[in-house]
């Protein structure tokens, strides 16, 4: 059985920073390129960074970028999600997901993602 267990959420002023942590179990962790989400209240669900599977190439929105850095540790079946100065509208529940190798698709989309986790909930005060 898969599991995705996130953790590293919680509430934070506006500029400060959050790590996410995302373990992994049931699955080859190696490879699968693994991918985080948001979603809001009332939102759609969006992406926010990939690692690729092999050489670990990062993928991010463009909401994002410049202020997270993805990264993975595959000795520890575990991806993590540094986010730096952090803002009001980043505020969302963000969901680890994985998405095998053999999948063509697009990192950005969540089609391709096999296996998600329950969750952890960031919220960033103003």
């Amino acid at each position: 059985q898969v599991q995705l267990v996130e953790s590293g959420g919680g509430l934070v002023q506006a500029g400060g920073s959050l790590r996410l942590s995302c373990a992994a179990s049931g699955l080859t962790f190696s490879s699968n390129t693994m991918g985080w989400f948001r979603q809001a209240p009332g939102k759609e669900r969006e992406f926010v960074a990939a690692i690729s599977w092999i050489g670990g190439r990062p993928f991010y929105a463009d909401s994002v970028k410049g202020r997270s850095t993805i990264s993975r540790d595959n000795a520890k079946n575990t991806q993590y999600l540094q986010m730096n100065s952090l803002k009001p509208e980043d505020t969302a529940a963000y969901v680890c997901a994985a998405r095998p190798r053999n999948y063509s698709g697009s990192v950005y989309s969540a089609l391709g993602y096999q296996h998600w986790g329950q969750g952890t909930q960031v919220t960033v005060s103003s």
